[in-house]
């Protein structure tokens, strides 16, 4: 069977890297082929050394400000050249990214059978998160194969109508990635780093936060270094302009805020292990941190990971300034609430989803939800 994988980011590579991984012990049975759009250049490079993925096609599609409207144009005529080109069996595409979505609707024009990896996610507001909400509904339209990360994702999906023999409950591959990559040595090298100190750790990025709730996230920052001496503030700041700009404005002459650049995935883990509490309105972040034992304070106002607010080891705070402090807080000096959060259950899988889905696929679809 020749199978596909498509992807374009550091979180899709992340996500996808286990299954690549998986797939290639099996050579018998898979003719495994990867695909990157290179939507995320750098950082997608930096996975793919880290994990020991050497792409067959790489499309290298990134351009400096690129629109939704011309990276979708371009991905879908170029997605299509290469399914044309490979013939595969099966196209595997992971998330909710432009590149997944594209990847689902070339397969789709060509007839061709997708796998969703982490299919089932939902916030059920278009433009929260924006435009992965819309694009996740669409992949799952498109979809052969649903592989849904917890069971929460699997109701999502068949709530919408889609056939219980589509879906397969596998947790999720971001665990199986954090799992192996906590084990490799890693050096820091950031000497500003105080042991005495209390880590926060923060990524934010999100389009959906560009303009005045990031400045408010930026604020709050600021507020929480100034009023709380015992804490040390680590933010990788992301490249675009559109976080560059404010974070560098308001937060770059504030003692105890260290903005660095961004890090490569094994440093974001050990990182984020070494952490005490994480600030963060990214999707990936969300899973992982609770899987090392760190409370997570999601700086959104939806979530299409509810599981880990239901389960305790996260909680929405928006991008209030005054609730993102109060959280922050409440973290640093209610000692019953942080070890509530931070001994919460997981809610993701034990690290072997990524075999769960291989095993579909060995089995051509028969080991169906019971």
């Amino acid at each position: 069977m020749r199978i596909l994988s498509i992807f374009g980011t550091r979180p899709e590579a992340i996500k996808m890297a286990p299954v690549v991984k998986d797939l290639e012990k099996h050579p018998d049975a898979f003719d495994s082929i990867v695909c990157v759009t290179a939507q995320h250049r750098e950082m997608l490079d930096q996975v793919l050394s880290l994990f020991e993925i050497e792409p067959q096609i790489d499309l290298n599609l990134m351009e400096p400000n690129q629109t939704l409207a011309s990276l979708t144009a371009k991905s879908l005529t170029a997605l299509t050249d290469v399914v044309i080109d490979v013939r595969p069996d099966v196209v595997l595409l992971q998330g909710d990214t432009t590149t997944a979505m594209l990847a689902s609707l070339a397969s789709f024009y060509q007839k061709v059978p997708v796998g969703h990896v982490e299919a089932g996610l939902r916030t059920y507001d278009r433009y929260s998160p924006f435009p992965e909400e819309i694009n996740r509904r669409l992949i799952s339209v498109v979809a052969t194969y649903n592989f849904a990360p917890t069971q929460t994702a699997v109701d999502a999906l068949l709530a919408e109508g889609f056939s219980k023999e589509s879906i397969f409950l596998t947790g999720n591959t971001v665990i199986d990635a954090l799992l192996v990559t906590v084990k490799k040595d890693c050096e820091l090298d950031m000497d500003f780093l105080n042991p005495d100190k209390k880590l926060i750790l923060v990524t934010a990025h999100r389009r959906e936060n560009f303009g005045r709730p990031f400045q408010n996230v930026c604020k709050a920052l600021k507020e929480i270094a100034i009023r709380n001496s015992q804490v040390q503030i680590v933010y990788p700041v992301h490249l675009n302009p559109n976080v560059q700009d404010p974070a560098y404005r308001i937060l770059s002459n504030q003692e105890r805020v260290h903005l660095i650049e961004p890090l490569e995935y094994k440093k974001i883990v050990h990182l984020m292990k070494r952490s005490y509490i994480v600030l963060t309105d990214s999707g990936g972040i969300q899973e992982e941190a609770p899987a090392l034992g760190k409370p997570v304070l999601v700086l959104r106002n939806k979530t299409e990971r509810p599981e880990a607010v239901e389960s305790g080891t996260a909680k929405l705070v928006g991008t209030d300034a005054k609730a993102i402090v109060s959280e922050t807080e409440r973290l640093l000096y209610d000692k019953d609430e942080y070890e509530r959060m931070s001994q919460a259950v997981s809610p993701y899988g034990d690290g072997h989803a990524a075999e769960k889905i291989v095993k579909v696929l060995l089995n051509n679809g028969k080991n169906r939800m019971s």
